[in-house]
C-alpha cells in the first residue's frame, strides 16, 4: 500500500472520480461534493459532503467487515479518498426498504414513515439512460444483467446488511428507513461496493424523526450540510 500510485482518472460519476492504480486489483475513490437528485435533474453542492460520505462509508464498511461481511472497501487514505478492490459491476440497484418512504410512498399510495413487517427488496436497472427503471427477477434474466445465483447471493448480502446496519444505528439514535446497495464481481464472487451515506440511505432521528440524509437536498428542506453532519458525529465521532 504503501508505494500504491494514482494513476489517469477511469470515471467520473455524480458523486465520485475512479481512477486507476499501479495495482491492477485496486482502484483510487475521490469522494466529490456535487449533489445530484431526480437521476440529475437537479443539482447543486453540498459543502464537504464528498469529506463526510467518505468518512461515513469507511465506517461502515469496516462494521460489515467485522461482522463477516465482505466488501470492496481496503483503506481510507484522507478525508476524500480511500482506495478499494476493482470490481466487474453489476448493473443491478438493490434496495432494501424497512418503512415507506420516497417513491414507494406515492407508487403504493403508503404513508411516509408507515412499518413494514419485514423488509421490502426492490431491484433497479442501474441506468442513467433509462433513469434507472425498477424491475423484477425475470427482467433481470432476460436483460442477462445477473445470473439467478448472483440475484440470490445480492439480496442475501443487502438483507444481513440490513441487519447490521439496523442493529448498530439504533445505539446510534437512528433509524434505518431505507437504503440502496451496488455490487460487483471480484475474483469469482458477489461483492458489495460502492458506498453507504447519507446519499445512498434514508437516515431519521429516532425521536424527532427529522431527515439526515440527501432528502433535505431533495425536497429543499435546508440544513442539508448540518445533516452529513450530524451522521458523521453519531456514527464516527467529533
Amino acid at each position: 500500500m504503501e508505494n500504491l500510485k494514482k494513476l489517469e482518472k477511469l470515471y467520473e460519476g455524480k458523486a465520485k472520480k475512479i481512477y486507476k492504480t499501479n495495482d491492477e486489483d485496486l482502484l483510487w475513490v475521490e469522494y466529490k461534493d456535487d449533489a445530484t437528485a431526480f437521476n440529475g435533474l437537479k443539482k447543486g453542492t453540498i459543502v464537504n459532503k464528498g469529506v463526510f460520505n467518505n468518512l461515513i462509508s469507511a465506517h461502515l464498511f469496516e462494521l460489515l467487515n467485522k461482522n463477516s461481511i465482505e466488501n470492496h472497501f481496503v483503506k481510507r487514505i484522507s478525508d476524500r479518498e480511500q482506495i478499494v478492490k476493482k470490481l466487474d459491476i453489476i448493473p443491478v440497484e438493490v434496495i432494501v426498504r424497512n418503512l415507506a418512504a420516497g417513491s414507494l410512498s406515492k407508487r403504493l399510495n403508503i404513508e411516509e414513515g408507515t412499518s413494514f413487517k419485514h423488509p421490502v427488496v426492490e431491484y433497479c436497472y442501474k441506468s442513467d439512460e433509462l433513469s434507472d427503471p425498477l424491475i423484477n427477477e425475470d427482467h433481470i434474466s432476460i436483460l442477462e444483467l445477473a445470473t439467478g445465483e448472483q440475484v440470490k447471493e445480492m439480496r442475501s448480502i443487502a438483507l444481513k446488511v440490513n441487519e447490521v446496519l439496523k442493529k448498530y444505528l439504533e445505539k446510534k439514535n437512528i433509524i434505518l428507513v431505507d437504503f440502496k446497495l451496488e455490487f460487483g464481481m471480484h475474483k469469482g464472487k458477489v461483492m458489495l461496493g460502492d458506498e453507504i451515506s447519507p446519499d445512498t440511505c434514508r437516515f431519521w432521528d429516532a425521536e424527532t424523526k427529522k431527515k439526515l440524509d440527501k432528502d433535505r437536498f431533495r425536497r429543499d428542506l435546508g440544513g442539508v450540510e448540518a445533516a452529513y453532519e450530524e451522521v458523521y458525529k453519531r456514527l464516527v465521532g467529533s
